[in-house]
């Protein structure tokens, strides 16, 4: 179970938006690459990055601010938001980026994921953002009549590292993380599945150390840790005692990413 911290870009700023809504974003840090450090001393080891402009693009929009972070970055990153074509992939991953997320493109285009996967053993994640059970793209702006668990199902046999899923409904909304959704989603596949979208305090982290999310490979935190609500320490320190006593389970791959 990895706790991944959240660093969305927006105009070059590191911010948080409710249920993605471009109009309601909220700078909590002009200097991403400052952020970035900052989660790497209270003890993070993986990045989440996102590159907000970039998702509605089509293309990456924030690349100066990536390169800033990962010109000082200690830790692992996993970026997405704009991931449209193999050159944008192989871009990132020789940048240093480790895992890159495809979204858009993984509803429109299955076979560039399969390529992009088998070109880049470990190293591909796809994003799985979902409105009322129906995935949502072009930065959540439109939604597909495809369903989260249809998607997941497209990738079972090419390799991808992980899913990440999304509720955007809970998105920076400090609501909870939808576990019912994101477990059954998890146990309906075998690609490890990553929680994203309400993680709000101490409680939620205790709670995905329970046994009924022995399944999830991590889970992403973002205003909670931003306005205080979650303290980076203590939630670490939550899931290494997990750990240690073996009530996390640990799907194949989902530590790895490469």
């Amino acid at each position: 179970m990895i706790l991944f911290p959240a660093i969305d870009l927006k105009n070059g700023e590191c911010v948080r938006l409710l249920r993605g809504d471009m109009a309601q974003a909220t700078v909590f840090n002009a200097d991403p690459a400052a952020q970035a450090r900052a989660f790497a001393e209270q003890g993070f080891d993986y990045l989440h990055v996102v590159d907000l402009d970039g998702a509605f693009a089509g293309q990456p929009v924030n690349a100066e601010a990536v390169r800033r972070i990962l010109a000082g970055l200690t830790m692992k990153m996993q970026l997405g938001g704009g991931v449209r074509d193999m050159k944008t992939v192989r871009g990132w991953l020789e940048a240093g980026v480790t895992r890159v997320i495809i979204g858009t493109a993984a509803v429109r285009d299955p076979g560039f994921v399969r390529e992009a996967a088998r070109l880049f053993p470990g190293r591909i994640a796809v994003g799985i953002d979902a409105r009322e059970g129906l995935v949502a793209v072009e930065g959540w702006a439109k939604t597909s009549n495809v369903s989260a668990l249809d998607l997941g199902r497209r990738f079972e046999d090419a390799g991808v590292a992980a899913i990440i899923y999304t509720d955007i409904a809970r998105d920076g909304a400090l609501q909870g993380l939808n576990i019912a959704s994101t477990v059954a989603l998890a146990e309906a596949l075998t690609i490890p599945v990553i929680a994203s979208g309400g993680l709000a305090s101490i409680e939620d982290v205790r709670r995905l150390t329970e046994p009924d999310c022995a399944r999830l490979a991590g889970a992403i935190a973002g205003r909670a840790l931003y306005d205080g609500r979650l303290d980076p320490r203590e939630a670490l320190a939550v899931l290494r005692a997990a750990r240690a006593k073996g009530s996390l389970g640990t799907p194949p791959a989902a530590e790895e990413a490469s």
